[in-house]
């Protein structure tokens, strides 16, 4: 049974989350945005080793601490290769410090994957829109949105990368989902997908 501790760090209150199976002692890490001493020193309180950290974007208020992370735990990261590779005549690292940073075993995912980690499998959407390698994380009966959904809104699209064409195009893929998802986004409160297809004027 999937466990999920939920985090608010740093001045942009990016929600990172602390994933794992109900009876193993180890976890994932979903957008450690900052803070990375408190959010080790929190897993560490729980007897749990992180395995990997998975990103749904590149911003730096979700990646802050992901050096500092993988360099003492030697954990996976996953990530979408949009946001972390030159495109379109900027580097998506002008948003986060991890382009100049040489990261321990980095695993690229993309639409359709799985991941096996911490006794748990999550499979990757991809919903670009807010940056070109925006996914999602949907992990049993959890959609883990990043900043492609929010409760009651969605995701900035005026920056480097960002697209409000596209954005509308994840969006109304995810108002096509049929499982009454609980969401998690990378901000603010949590809320489930039938109350965000009933009420969030973005869906």
């Amino acid at each position: 049974m999937l466990k999920i501790q939920t985090l608010a760090l740093g001045n942009y209150q990016t929600n990172c989350y602390i994933l794992r199976e109900e009876t193993a002692n180890t976890c994932a890490l979903i957008d450690p945005g900052c803070d990375a001493g408190y959010v080790l020193e929190t897993v560490a309180r729980q007897d749990l080793t992180v395995e990997a950290i998975l990103l749904t974007h590149g911003h730096f208020d979700h990646v802050g601490a992901v050096a500092e992370i993988t360099e003492k735990t030697g954990c996976e990261l996953w990530m979408h290769p949009g946001d972390h590779q030159p495109q379109n005549g900027y580097m998506a690292g002008f948003f986060y410090p991890l382009s100049n940073r040489k990261l321990l075993n980095v695993r690229y995912c993309d639409e359709g994957d799985t991941i096996a980690v911490a006794g748990l499998t999550i499979s990757v959407l991809a919903t670009p829109g807010h940056t070109e390698g925006s996914v999602c994380y949907e992990c049993e009966d959890a959609l883990f949105t990043g900043d492609t959904l929010f409760a009651g809104s969605c995701g900035r699209t005026d920056l480097p990368g960002g697209s409000h064409k596209v954005i509308q195009a994840s969006l109304a893929r995810l108002a096509n989902l049929e499982k009454n998802y609980a969401v998690y986004p990378g901000h603010g409160e949590s809320s489930d997908l039938a109350t965000e297809k009933r009420s969030n004027p973005y869906l």
